[in-house]
């Protein structure tokens, strides 16, 4: 039975700090306290991965890498690879509130790459050491991302001749008089992953489980993809011949366009899914807890044509379903496993997550139609959920509140029992941690009471998104007595 508890929705960009963007340094302790101070016993947080097209965490050059935008400068000024002068001086945004990945880009990379500069002869048996132990997967995405910088950083589809695949003479060529470049790629790996595994220790030392996330597919431009073609569902060229999406819905009426190869599931059988196998087994290193976005798709997926402009022609097509998780519990025993069963759901999808015992999901935004009774609504939850306010894809509650229509506003009131004076966002938070599913979450923002302009992410756009932070001072010691007395008054301490 899984103790009955809640934690806090928080990504690491989104942390306090004094270099442009959240990382694992000071920020990302202190919220641990702040976690442990309000009674919280789990902190989720979106995919870690190196980030993309778009600057969206779900569209990563690698299923296994770690984001060097999230490496503490502070760690390597105390070790002197960096001068703090110079770090002072470099702008990584101005503003406390929000990230700027551009800036980021031309500006936080350069310091990384100078401190491996400065670092590389002392920490030579180091990086190598790390790369033997990691070589897996490492060894390829530390290439791509170097042969990525020799081709201006354009996607590996449109590479010069001779780097279509990681197997060709020119790249075994590179990988001999390009070792420096590509050993940079390892050295921001190697105080990645240190830096991290040092921040999981102290969470669990307070109790706190880690709650990660796992998108279900891998970006175009990726080294997965570049490397293991064969996993997926490419043309002669190496060009997919579809990708992944949603059709079109309620929210959106060209669907969602995502755009991620789709994955040769056949090959993947007669392989034992070796490949997810080896996902999963990494990211329960990585993570106490797992949540697979879109697990529908595991059922049956939206499968786009190549060179679509919308998600509008595209197919149901039957999934692994039930033969992945088979093969993954084989292996690997008892795996600790949200499912993200959010949208439209058939019988297989609801017989495939029981089949599992995953918990799924339960978003209370969602639970507001006053036209019909909605499997959302907290009465209707059982112990096998995790409750959300929202999650990075919605509004934030206030903003919900802001937006909604008359009808279904006052539903919510009314069910509820929305108090305007203790802000309507308690009044949320309340839904889920008073009801019967094992853990609640709602996500930072909403514990502040901020409206649309803190949202994570507006699904289907473009620019904007993935960008607000909070700073020190919203982290008060009252605010984490209130959430402790909340958290205990509905039995989740």
């Amino acid at each position: 039975m899984k103790k009955r508890s809640s934690g806090i929705l928080l990504h690491i960009s989104s942390l306090p700090g004094e270099y442009g963007i959240g990382d694992l340094g000071k920020g990302a302790y202190n919220f641990l306290d702040f976690l442990e101070e309000s009674g919280q016993k789990s902190w989720q947080i979106l995919p870690i991965g190196i980030t993309g097209y778009g600057d969206s965490p779900y569209q990563s050059f690698s299923a296994f890498a770690g984001n060097p935008y999230f490496i503490d400068l502070n760690e390597l000024i105390d070790m002197g690879y960096l001068d703090k002068k110079i770090v002072s001086k470099a702008d990584l945004g101005k503003s406390k509130h929000k990230v700027d990945y551009e800036k980021l880009y031309y500006n936080k990379m350069p310091l990384l790459k100078l401190a491996y500069e400065n670092s590389k002869v002392k920490l030579s048996h180091e990086l190598e050491k790390f790369y033997q132990n990691e070589k897996e997967w490492l060894e390829d995405f530390a290439l791509y991302m170097a042969i990525k910088a020799h081709n201006g950083n354009k996607s590996w589809m449109e590479w010069e001749k001779g780097y279509e695949t990681s197997k060709t003479p020119k790249v075994e060529a590179f990988k001999q008089t390009h070792k420096d470049e590509i050993f940079f790629w390892v050295f921001t790996q190697y105080f990645f992953f240190k830096q991290w595994f040092a921040l999981k220790a102290v969470a669990a030392d307070k109790g706190i489980e880690i709650i990660g996330d796992l998108p279900i597919y891998v970006a175009e431009d990726s080294a997965d993809v570049w490397s293991s073609p064969k996993y997926f569902k490419l043309g002669k060229t190496n060009k997919p011949l579809c990708v992944a999406g949603c059709p079109p819905d309620a929210f959106s009426a060209t669907g969602q366009l995502w755009g991620n190869p789709i994955y040769d599931w056949a090959y993947m059988a007669e392989d034992k899914y070796a490949w997810w196998i080896k996902r999963i087994q990494y990211s329960l290193k990585m993570f106490d807890v797992i949540r697979i976005d879109h697990f529908r798709g595991f059922e049956a997926y939206w499968e786009i044509p190549y060179g679509d402009p919308t998600a509008e022609k595209g197919q149901w097509v039957q999934g692994p379903g039930k033969a992945l998780f088979k093969a993954i519990q084989e292996a690997l025993g008892h795996v600790n496993i949200i499912a993200e069963d959010l949208g439209y759901l058939t019988e297989g999808v609801i017989e495939l997550r029981k089949f599992t015992g995953f918990p799924g999901m339960k978003i209370l935004q969602f639970a507001f139609d006053s036209r019909e009774e909605s499997d959302y609504l907290p009465h209707n939850y059982s112990e096998n959920f995790v409750a959300y306010t929202g999650t990075h894809d919605n509004e934030t509650i206030a903003g919900w509140m802001d937006n909604v229509n008359k009808d279904d506003r006052e539903f919510a009131i009314d069910y509820l029992k929305l108090d305007r004076g203790e802000g309507y966002h308690w009044g949320f938070i309340r839904g889920v941690w008073s009801s019967t599913a094992y853990l609640a979450v709602a996500q930072m923002q909403d514990f502040l009471g901020l409206d649309n302009k803190a949202r994570m992410n507006f699904p289907s756009t473009l620019g904007g998104n993935w960008v607000w932070r909070i700073t020190k001072h919203d982290l008060s010691p009252a605010l984490a007595k209130k959430i402790y007395h909340v958290t205990k008054l509905y039995g989740r301490l």
